[in-house]
């Protein structure tokens, strides 16, 4: 929603609508092909959504994270999915963090500016899970140490945070600045987890391996 043009609504509803016909001939017709083949398939795939979100004024990324969603990574086979994984992790990410870190900007009133927004948004972040999560845990019945246990472990959102942060900078929704300190937010939650995490699993008596 935040994402809408309203100057290419026409063409964002024949994306979406080209989207969910062919999604379902995709999910049709990945069982039916062979292992070697779902993967130029998904990868076509994988492309196509991206130039078609782009194209009607949603952001690539959008198209590429739609196209992910309606496939089953059984289909492609867990050998091959975490070579995959592991490809992308060595040869592509140490390049998206560099073009990330090149589009931050501290000049909010400096850096401490930055720092101190990143700091009240890292509250803000922790403390809404935290208790949103004891909120849940008493409506289903958990207890308060694996109802903290769950939101802890739902902090762990770096990469995420930072893909819907690039996109809401590229359409020019958020600042440069606030795009630096949603991404020390990201960092900051992401590297708590554990360190908050393992002592209550010990206490739980669950094994942290």
């Amino acid at each position: 929603m935040i994402l809408t043009d309203w100057a290419r609504l026409g063409k964002q509803g024949v994306f979406l609508a080209a989207f969910a016909i062919v999604a379902i001939a995709i999910r049709r017709l990945m069982p039916r092909i062979s292992l070697a083949d779902r993967w130029y398939v998904s990868l076509i795939w994988l492309a196509a959504c991206g130039l078609g979100a782009d194209w009607c004024g949603l952001h690539f990324m959008v198209g590429a994270f739609l196209a992910g969603a309606v496939l089953d990574h059984e289909w492609l086979g867990e050998a091959e999915l975490a070579m995959a994984r592991r490809l992308v992790l060595l040869l592509l990410m140490p390049v998206f963090f560099l073009s990330t870190g090149l589009r931050t900007n501290w000049e909010m009133g400096g850096g401490f500016a930055v720092i101190m927004t990143a700091g009240l948004l890292l509250l803000a972040s922790v403390g809404g899970k935290l208790l949103g999560i004891r909120l849940a845990g008493r409506v289903l019945g958990w207890t308060p140490l694996d109802a903290k246990i769950i939101g802890w472990l739902l902090k762990t959102k770096a990469l995420i945070e930072i893909i819907f942060a690039s996109v809401l900078l590229d359409r020019q929704v958020i600042s440069s600045a606030t795009f630096t300190a949603l991404l020390l937010m990201a960092i900051a939650s992401t590297m708590l987890t554990i360190p908050r995490v393992s002592p209550l699993l010990r206490a739980r008596g669950t094994s942290t391996e």
